[in-house]
């Protein structure tokens, strides 16, 4: 089977303040876009819908096959099979008045294009050893390179981060992209993901986004979503959903959340000489 293939090619409106065609192998037709670059290199790439279909004589400059496209909520996720320059997004969103907007970005361009917070290289809770457990099925974990922790990658059986005691699991975080919250709060699965997380005393979900956000979804009214977010904080209450900005942000946390679990535990422990050993 051929691979699908990502297109860029030049606009043949010379004169046009978007420069390139992009077309996106969605759908049976493909999603044409025009766009102001051929790739979100330093910034987020402004696009929006062409009104005529893609060239039948494209002046390309740019033909990749594709790993994997795939529309998740309000955004494509684009992964090409090339080396470098090769995972981005296309998040679409409504602009005031309601007309769209289409941004694309990487990981890289969308960091930047948060608020600026500098993120504090101290031990979680003074830890002065920790290791963060990683799930297998993460596709792109954090990896906490600016926290002073170590990883290794094993398999959960809930979560995908988690912190373990002379060998016992005792703390859970779930992470969540917007896209991941949206599909899990309107078909019902979140529900049972907190259930399982309820299974274990220091569980949390981490989503990494503004709580807004989940108000300008293009799919669902924002008031039915956060109605179905509350019924399930509601009922799972010991199961916290933090919202937290970006992702770097988001990360942050999980490692605090997970350090505090384990200080809480080492705080009082059988043998005083093993909390000196942990701890600073």
């Amino acid at each position: 089977m051929v691979p699908p293939r990502f297109l860029i090619a030049r606009n043949p409106e010379g004169e046009s303040s978007l420069p390139f065609l992009i077309r996106i192998p969605i759908g049976s037709a493909g999603l044409v876009l025009r766009a102001r670059e051929t790739w979100p290199r330093t910034a987020k790439v402004f696009c929006f819908r062409a009104g005529d279909p893609w060239p039948e004589v494209p002046d390309l400059v740019d033909d990749v096959p594709v790993k994997l496209c795939e529309r998740r909520g309000v955004a494509i996720d684009l992964v090409l099979d090339r080396r470098r320059e090769n995972r981005s997004q296309f998040v679409f969103t409504r602009l005031k008045g309601g007309r769209e907007a289409i941004f694309w970005q990487t990981s890289r361009t969308a960091a930047k294009s948060r608020p600026g917070v500098r993120l504090p290289g101290r031990r979680a809770s003074f830890l002065k050893d920790m290791t963060i457990q990683v799930d297998t099925r993460e596709r792109y974990p954090y990896r906490f390179t600016n926290q002073k922790t170590s990883t290794v990658r094993g398999s959960l059986p809930v979560g995908d981060y988690g912190a373990s005691l002379e060998d016992q699991l005792v703390a859970i975080v779930e992470r969540k992209s917007l896209p991941d919250l949206v599909k899990g709060l309107s078909d019902g699965s979140l529900a049972f993901q907190m259930a399982e997380l309820l299974s274990f005393p220091r569980a949390a979900v981490v989503v990494e986004e503004r709580y807004s956000t989940l108000f300008k979804n293009q799919y669902m009214p924002g008031g039915v979503l956060s109605d179905l977010l509350a019924r399930i904080q509601v009922r799972y209450p010991s199961v916290p959903i933090v919202f937290c900005e970006t992702r770097p942000l988001a990360e942050e946390w999980t490692f605090r959340f997970l350090g505090a679990a384990l200080a809480t535990l080492i705080d009082q422990p059988d043998d005083p000489t093993e909390a000196k050993r942990w701890l600073d």
